[in-house]
């Protein structure tokens, strides 16, 4: 039986206990009065997460035991039950409830679970030799060029989101191959779509551009770390997987090292960090070895200029920069020439719900970001909740197919979803809490070509590595006070037609009157000139 039936017939103190207060009152607020039985159970299969009831024993068997007597029976011969010598219910509750058992439940009650992870795409060599770039993307990589192979070897790239990075930094990969052979490149990463998307690109470059068949080596989660036959090629390294191989094997580095002479670290701005800056130091020990930095933000913060100062001096102050001819910023040469989106930016100020004491606003001044306990209280505000979901009701009257939602939290990002879910929308959410199987499967629809306006509310894992050309509007209902972090969260949905998105974006912050934000992408991209200026 479905998740969705079973808890259309739960009782209603079950609903709401998981429901919770939080949510229950926004309802009740967006209802003008007290929300009905019906619109709790329709928000119900969107707020509570079955995969979470059935990995916790308790919830678990609460959960069992609301399933009508016949479908008990049903699961148990599922499971292994061989008859009459036991009630059902009883069996059920006697299971050790093993991994494999806990899959077996949630199939049982509708959900689609990969059972065997599917292999990656096999590399093809037959394809056209073609993977050009765009003019901007051209010049800047031939100025890379002459900083990566001479001096000290290690520059920055700094493209805008959106004008493809990526594809610059595989290009200059498969240069870097063509020329050294054999040889290994080892691209460095944060996050699991960040890392895939690498793969995948230059998966999709060397078919066209490639000289010899290579591997690619994925190394990240859970995946074995064997480098044995790994002498020319691509090795895809997440960072908390190197920082823990090198842990496990002293020589993972050293060996890698060995073999390798150029490496790229995307999201260069993290490269400081003491445990990514140590992964790095021994990745370029060689004397020729290189090192190529990718980002859309050269600079840790907006505000502590010896953070950002440590960045470029690691970099020993080289990097390049977009330059259009006749434009002293390249974001309004983009926008104007259609590789970026034309952004519509706007906020939209809730009533003050939460307000700061003198204590939190010093703390706030203090702090790198808003405090963790700052942001769960706002989430938890009824009337920024209400205007978050005011916005993008707005936004969807206004014939936007595809927006994306950043959220302050994940149980904050559950319950944006769930309310619009119950207002009869298309909304998902995915967080760092879902599993692969899940965020792929949300992922995949929201890119996919269905006429259906769909929303994805999300928190910590689309603010990098996610490409979305179809997305035409982004709310910021994650107030920040990185700068990094609003350009990742902008950039998502900047892709202009030239690269396969749209003319124009909106993008709403709703913010809190009491809190900082931001509002200019353009201003972002020159941020930190002033540091990589050398003496």
């Amino acid at each position: 039986m479905s998740f969705k039936a079973l808890l259309a017939d739960a009782p209603l103190a079950y609903i709401r206990g998981h429901l919770g207060e939080q949510l229950c009152a926004l309802l009740n607020l967006i209802e003008g009065g007290t929300a009905g039985d019906d619109r709790l159970r329709a928000v119900a299969p969107v707020a509570i997460d079955a995969e979470r009831l059935v990995a916790d024993a308790t919830e678990r068997s609460a959960l069992i035991a609301l399933v009508p007597g016949p479908k008990q029976a049903e699961l148990a011969q599922r499971l292994g039950s061989l008859g009459d010598e036991q009630a059902p219910l009883d069996y059920l509750q006697s299971l050790k409830w093993t991994a494999n058992e806990r899959r077996e439940l949630l199939e049982f009650f509708g959900f689609t679970i990969d059972r065997v992870p599917s292999l990656p795409p096999a590399l093809k060599q037959k394809s056209a030799p073609e993977y050009g770039l765009f003019p901007h993307q051209r010049h800047a990589a031939a100025r890379v060029k002459e900083l990566l192979y001479d001096g000290p070897r290690r520059t920055v790239l700094h493209l805008p989101t959106g004008v493809g990075k990526t594809r610059t930094g595989m290009s200059l990969i498969c240069d870097h191959l063509r020329q050294h052979e054999p040889t290994v490149v080892v691209w460095l990463a944060h996050g699991q779509e960040l890392l895939e998307q690498a793969a995948v690109e230059f998966e999709r470059a060397w078919t066209k551009v490639g000289d010899r068949p290579l591997p690619v080596l994925r190394v990240w989660g859970g995946a074995p770390v064997d480098l044995a036959e790994m002498t020319d090629g691509l090795v895809v390294l997440g960072l908390e997987k190197a920082v823990s191989a090198a842990k496990s094997d002293p020589q993972f580095l050293a060996t890698l090292a060995a073999r390798s002479t150029l490496t790229v670290f995307d999201e260069a701005h993290q490269i400081i960090a003491p445990t990514f800056q140590r992964v790095v130091d021994e990745l370029t020990i060689r004397h020729d070895a290189s090192l190529l930095g990718l980002t859309a933000t050269p600079g840790r913060t907006w505000a502590d200029i010896s953070k950002d100062e440590e960045l470029s001096d690691y970099f020993s102050r080289q990097k390049v920069m977009l330059e259009i001819e006749g434009y002293t910023n390249p974001v309004t040469a983009l926008i104007d020439q259609g590789y970026l989106a034309k952004p519509l930016m706007r906020t939209v100020a809730s009533e003050v719900g939460v307000h700061l004491s003198a204590r939190d606003q010093q703390l706030l001044a203090r702090s790198f970001d808003i405090p963790a306990a700052m942001m769960a209280e706002l989430a938890r505000d009824e009337q920024w909740n209400l205007k978050i979901v005011q916005t993008i009701t707005e936004l969807l009257q206004q014939q936007h197919r595809r927006i994306l939602v950043f959220a302050a939290s994940v149980d904050h990002c559950r319950l944006i979803a769930a309310v619009l879910s119950a207002a009869g929308f298309d909304a998902e959410f995915v967080t760092g809490e879902s599993s692969p199987r899940h965020r792929s499967q949300v992922i995949s629809r929201f890119k996919g070509s269905g006429r259906r306006p769909m929303v994805l509310c999300n928190f910590g894992v689309l603010t990098t590595g996610f490409d979305a050309p179809a997305a035409s509007a982004a709310v910021i209902a994650r107030p920040t006070k990185s700068l990094v972090l609003y350009s990742q969260m902008v950039g998502r949905v900047i892709r202009g037609p030239k690269a396969g998105g749209t003319d124009t974006c909106e993008i709403v912050t709703v913010v809190n009157p009491e809190l900082p934000g931001f509002g200019d992408v353009a201003e972002a991209f020159t941020n930190w000139e002033d540091v990589w200026e050398t003496a």
